[in-house]
């Protein structure tokens, strides 16, 4: 079984584009679309998102909506604690995938990482 964790220096999750995740506003208050939404830079990739290091510059002090939590997912999904693990490691595949490609270097560290 594949266990979740953030594999360093990926940053899929840093790509913000709205036009690629057209239901925001339905997990995310109207406090948080509009901070979201402040975080998309012109390139469509968070301006928190260090493009040389792969990293977030505000990584201790990130949004709710950035953090992998329980609690988190259960607000904003409605995904049960038990099932956290499985629904992150499909939604880093997802977005992987679809930044850098099914059969990319980041998608074979992430996929080794956690055991797919």
């Amino acid at each position: 079984m594949a266990t979740w964790r953030c594999v360093k220096q990926c940053g899929a999750c840093c790509h913000l584009d709205p036009t690629e995740r057209p239901d925001l506003e339905q997990y995310l208050s109207p406090q948080e679309l509009e901070l979201y939404l402040s975080m998309v830079g012109v390139d469509g990739w968070c301006v928190n998102f260090d493009h040389t290091t792969r990293e977030c510059l505000i990584y201790q002090d990130r949004p709710r909506f950035c953090r992998v939590e329980p609690k988190v997912f259960e607000d904003m999904f409605g995904v049960a604690a038990p099932e956290v693990n499985d629904f992150a490691v499909e939604c880093c595949r997802e977005q992987i995938a679809g930044v850098y490609g099914d059969q990319s270097l980041e998608m074979l560290r992430f996929d080794r990482e956690v055991g797919v």
